[in-house]
């Protein structure tokens, strides 16, 4: 065993040169980063597995251009009027289907609309649907998750077993059977279309949420901490939330934010197909569908190539976004 009077002996053997270099490293290994090379030090008092993460994700060139990509079109979404300013409703018949050029940078569609303003508008809705369709699958499997994987005994089977009545119904199959037969009637509220598409997919998507926050639960229980806390006296819900939920949430925010690339597909997939967003609503979808029609993909295949484009480098993004942020949160890596 080391004597207190150690570290004096060892300064006086290293001379003040030495002593200097050795308070430095010191210094780095209470902060955790090398001075030089600015990664972890070797020894150091261990760090979260948040700040592991973000350690990773911020030398993931992955990362970057996801976040870039993400950035630019939720900009587009919250302010459109950054990127055009023309109206996107307002169209010319007699200018219908012109090509690309100066006036209209994408062309124009089958009513004279500007393809290019309509594409910029269209990531409103796409967007806002892929996000709240998110959060609703995120909130409703972890707390189904979380309740089933806490408590256990019959509750969990309960829950486990109506998770797997929904996981069997393919989400875009069920989402079709859902708009088909609550339909849009004419005059119905665009926040009210958005919201019947985020329903249908909340409904129906929460299952796989769910199975992977519970899996998350039951590797985080056997824990010493959760123990001690159970040991001290503390509530349940307090466990849940201070000591559960932030250890074994990493999983579903990895799995969300790929399923949300997803979602704006299968908005895309339910516009097209006349059942999802509708006129006078504006999405990629929308517009691919209104370019889809009889003879317009050979005369006019700008009408579907840039709502196309958009759309698949939005659906990427996000999926690039939740690749990079799961081999950040890989254990084994760390």
């Amino acid at each position: 065993m080391t004597e207190p009077h150690d570290s004096s002996l060892a300064k006086d053997a290293l001379g003040s040169s030495g002593a200097t270099a050795l308070g430095a490293v010191l210094e780095d290994d209470l902060s955790g980063i090398d001075a030089t090379t600015g990664g972890p030090v070797v020894g150091t008092k261990p760090r979260s597995l948040w700040s592991d993460a973000w350690y990773d994700l911020r030398r993931d060139p992955l990362f970057w251009i996801s976040a870039v990509l993400i950035v630019v079109f939720i900009l587009m979404a919250l302010f459109p009027g950054l990127f055009t300013n023309k109206d996107p409703r307002q169209c010319d018949l007699s200018v219908a289907r012109h090509i690309p050029s100066p006036a209209h940078w994408f062309g124009t569609d089958i009513q004279g609309c500007d393809v290019y303003a309509r594409t910029i508008y269209g990531a409103r809705s796409s967007i806002l649907v892929g996000i709240l369709a998110t959060l609703g699958t995120a909130i409703i499997g972890s707390a189904v998750g979380l309740i089933a994987g806490f408590r256990g005994g019959w509750l969990d089977t309960l829950l486990s077993r109506t998770g797997d009545i929904f996981y069997a119904i393919p989400l875009l199959l069920g989402g079709i059977i859902i708009l088909y037969t609550f339909p849009n009637q004419v005059g119905t509220p665009y926040i009210v279309v958005v919201l019947k598409v985020v329903a249908a997919l909340a409904i129906l998507g929460w299952p796989s949420i769910a199975r992977l926050m519970r899996s998350s639960v039951l590797q985080v229980m056997p824990h010493d901490y959760i123990q001690a806390a159970k040991a001290l006296g503390a509530k349940p819900g307090r466990i849940i939330l201070s000591h559960v939920l932030p250890n074994a949430m990493a999983p579903v925010m990895v799995v969300s934010t790929i399923n949300l690339g997803s979602y704006i597909a299968i908005e895309a997939t339910l516009s097209y197909l006349g059942i999802g967003l509708q006129e006078p609503a504006i999405s990629w979808g929308v517009s691919i569908s209104d370019a889809s029609g009889l003879g317009y993909v050979r005369s006019a295949p700008f009408m579907l190539l840039f709502p196309s484009l958009f759309l698949s480098l939005a659906v990427l993004a996000f999926i690039f976004l939740g690749e990079a942020s799961q081999n950040a949160f890989d254990p084994k890596r760390h």
